[in-house]
């Protein structure tokens, strides 16, 4: 009852938030990256509902432990498949395409104690499965944090080794990669908290709510594809489905966010609220060399999922 409450919460409050628009008059947009440890079908038909509003869009979650590639793959195909069954998901053939969050930020078995995840070469079964983005980072001050801050990169190296997401090569104008899935960071920096410092990682939660000057500090790290500096990537992330965490996006906090972002459109910028897969075209419609307007990319490789059509 109380999980079923979490998403019908998000479900009656998320379309209120439509009052706010981006530079093409498109509402906020969520992406709801649902464990699929945790399904049930209500939940994930009432998230269908607010996709077909255009409120966002569903891509994949999974805690899981003590596991190796060959006993996790079978596994997420399964979730994958009932994902489908309620139209999310992009299609790709036969298969699907989908952005990952890793539970516990332990991709590619990232913890130094090896809890939550056990499968070193996470990173290539992941990108056969049809995983073609990853947004775990960044998770400091969790030790599972890579050396790679503030970047949107490619892994390089041996993939099949522990950690592999730590080596990448940034991602730029006239360089991408077929064979492997994207990194996409969001902002980690030092900021100004009354005299003090505190360290922004991006989480919004319910002790930890936007603000304006969270906002600014996500703009000002100024994340993007090295020769298309113009085109600044802000990813932030929750556990929106607790109660206090979920009144701080749905209301005031949420508002003074979005509030900022409409000033910063007052003052010249372009405001573009996009899903991880529309922020994965608009990156690699960058790195292929495309400018001018990104919304002419939010459909750029990857096709929306069947509920959004």
């Amino acid at each position: 009852d109380v999980a079923r409450a979490r998403v019908d919460a998000w479900a009656d409050g998320y379309p209120r938030l439509g009052e706010f628009r981006d530079s093409e008059g498109r509402p906020p947009r969520h992406g709801w990256f649902f464990p699929g440890e945790e399904y049930k079908p209500h939940y994930l038909d009432q998230l269908a509902t607010l996709v077909r509003a255009g409120f966002g869009e569903v891509e994949f979650h999974l805690h899981h432990d003590g596991d190796t590639s060959h006993t996790l793959a079978p596994r997420i195909a399964d979730h994958l498949k009932t994902f489908s069954q309620h139209g999310h998901l992009s299609r790709r053939g036969s298969g699907f395409q989908w952005a990952f969050i890793h539970g516990n930020w332990s991709l590619a078995n990232g913890r130094p104690d090896g809890k939550w995840c056990g499968v070193d070469d996470e990173l290539p079964m992941l990108h056969e499965l049809g995983c073609y983005v990853d947004l775990t980072f960044p998770s400091a001050p969790d030790p599972c944090q890579p050396d790679k801050v503030n970047q949107i990169y490619w892994p390089v190296g041996d993939l099949t080794k522990r950690r592999s997401y730590e080596h990448g090569e940034r991602a730029r104008v006239g360089a991408s990669y077929e064979d492997r899935l994207l990194m996409i960071t969001g902002p980690l920096a030092l900021a100004r908290k009354g005299f003090g410092m505190r360290l922004e990682n991006g989480a919004l939660t319910g002790n930890d709510p936007p603000t304006a000057a969270r906002v600014h500090t996500w703009i000002e790290q100024g994340i993007h594809v090295e020769g298309r500096p113009e085109w600044v990537f802000v990813k932030v992330h929750t556990h929106g489905a607790i109660e206090k965490t979920a009144a701080s996006l749905l209301g005031e906090g949420g508002r003074v966010m979005h509030q900022t972002l409409q000033r910063y459109m007052k003052d010249g910028w372009k405001l573009h609220y996009v899903t991880a897969r529309e922020m994965f075209n608009v990156a690699r419609a960058a790195m292929d060399g495309k400018a001018g307007e990104p919304s002419a990319f939010f459909d750029y490789i990857v096709k929306p999922p069947p509920a959004a059509s």
